[in-house]
């Protein structure tokens, strides 16, 4: 194997360069996985856009984190996996002995550790990663559907947060990737969705993905009536998810939902961000205010068994695929508004 390899580094604002850098090798209890696919997502297009994440990559470091592959060397003292394992290492894993671990609320670990490098050729696996949040692939499922696994279980955790029963009906706010999980997994489990896009292409993926009515929101200015329209007697839907992260968005979630329902602002706002809130409303229509972060190992297992049960259409978030020295066009097309729910980066391909 060559020493070498092509990889994506992170060096500031708007600025990914692909450069040949040292192979990663397996210290103890680690894994160096080649990368069979990468995935673009709407945490690392953030990144790419303000040059930083403060809790997850401070430049200059190696970028992404949506991966799946297959193990090529195994550290010391790893009794887990073996070379030729095919595996999903998910993009963080928390410590087990803080304040929160210890409440079975893992994804506000203290210490919860972070992993980039999907962009590359291969990547290493750091030892709690391996132990925690590593997972085998079965063999039936693809590598770009695996690689799904990190974003969809942060779809679970939210839909599993809004307390869902079947039968409710579900309003999503927002049609990009995660918004459009959302959807997907809330109609897989017996709601019936009403979508809140913007774009045309939006529209399209949520019909596809199973939502029952669509409310366009370039086409109808009053967005929280026409929600309201889509209920029985119009009191309002029992579940109202924002996938958006925009403080006006949060505030129509609110106006949109039932006496005694549900709003999960799943979309992180810009940090110093405010909304204004009817607390009248709040209190005598019992509304249920909840926010979901990230997602926990047990909800990133339930999260790729729903991949390889069948029920869950991931060959339609895969909307085009590209090589990795392509990956700044990608970016831009994305920042563009492009149609494109998720693209997979080859690294393998020269």
């Amino acid at each position: 194997m060559s020493t070498t390899m092509q990889a994506a580094v992170l060096h500031g604002r708007e600025d990914v360069r692909i450069e040949q850098v040292p192979v990663p090798r397996a210290a103890a209890g680690e894994l160096i996985v080649q990368v069979g696919v990468a995935l673009t997502c709407g945490t690392d297009l953030k990144v790419f856009r303000r040059g930083y994440h403060a809790k997850m990559i401070v430049p200059p470091a190696l970028f992404g984190h949506e991966q799946a592959g297959t193990v090529i060397e195994v550290g010391q003292g790893v009794t887990g996996f073996s070379v030729g394992d095919r595996v999903v290492a998910l993009n963080s894993a928390p410590c087990g002995n803080c304040f929160f671990c210890k409440r079975n609320q893992e994804n506000l670990c203290d210490d919860l550790l972070f992993n980039n490098g999907a962009y590359a050729e291969f990547i290493r696996i750091p030892a709690r990663i391996v132990e925690k949040n590593t997972l085998h692939i079965p063999a039936h499922v693809p590598f770009e559907h695996a690689a799904l696994t990190e974003p969809l279980a942060c779809a679970v955790h939210g839909f599993e947060d809004s307390m869902p029963h079947k039968g409710d009906t579900v309003a999503v706010i927002g049609g990009g990737p995660l918004g459009l999980l959302m959807m997907h997994v809330a109609a897989i489990n017996g709601c019936k969705v009403i979508a809140v896009v913007k774009h045309d292409g939006q529209v399209e993926a949520a019909k596809q993905l199973g939502a029952a009515h669509i409310v366009q929101t370039t086409r109808k200015s009053k967005v929280v009536e026409s929600v309201r329209a889509l209920t029985d007697l119009h009191r309002g839907v029992d579940i109202a998810i924002e996938a958006v992260g925009v403080p006006d968005t949060w505030e129509e979630a609110v106006e949109m939902v039932r006496k005694g329902g549900t709003v999960n602002f799943f979309g992180g706002c810009a940090a110093g961000t405010h909304v204004r809130i009817d607390t009248n409303h709040i209190h005598y229509s019992d509304i249920t205010l909840r926010a979901t972060f990230h997602h926990t190992p047990a909800i990133c297992k339930r999260a790729l068994d729903l991949i390889a049960g069948g029920s869950f259409k991931a060959e339609c978030f895969i909307t085009g695929h590209a090589h990795l020295y392509e990956l700044n066009s990608v970016f831009e097309r994305l920042m563009n508004r492009s149609h494109e729910i998720k693209t997979a980066i080859l690294p393998g391909l020269i």
